[in-house]
């Protein structure tokens, strides 16, 4: 069961972050979609993923640069992607607790958002 609480924060967050942009419902290329996939509720910004509320990995899964993401991951819950027993290069995991801020949410969603927007459509 997707945690729906926590799927309102982020797309209020995903609302907030692009319309501080002047994208906020602007065009496809910037568009926020909602799909049930990978056993959770996933925001996709001009069809490319950008955050994942997971039921499975417990938390957020959140696009991240491959440059950053060691950096990253030294954050407090924040963990690599296991899927299938590989590690998803692109893709953390953020502890659900990590995320009761408002503004720690909104920086993983931001992070999210930036990657999904600087990868090729496919």
């Amino acid at each position: 069961m997707v945690d729906e609480a926590l799927g309102a924060r982020v797309r209020a967050a995903l609302e907030d972050h692009l319309a501080g942009l002047g994208h906020a419902g602007a065009d496809d290329e910037h568009a926020v979609t909602e799909k049930r996939m990978f056993g959770g509720l996933a925001f996709l910004l001009g069809g490319r993923m950008a955050v994942v509320v997971s039921t499975r990995s417990g938390g957020l899964m959140v696009r991240v640069p491959l440059e950053e993401r060691g950096a990253l991951l030294a954050g407090a819950g924040v963990r690599p992607m296991r899927m299938r027993g590989s590690d998803l290069r692109g893709w953390v995991v953020v502890d659900t607790a990590e995320l009761a801020d408002d503004d720690v949410l909104r920086h993983w969603v931001e992070v999210g958002v930036r990657t999904a927007a600087a990868a090729p459509v496919r």
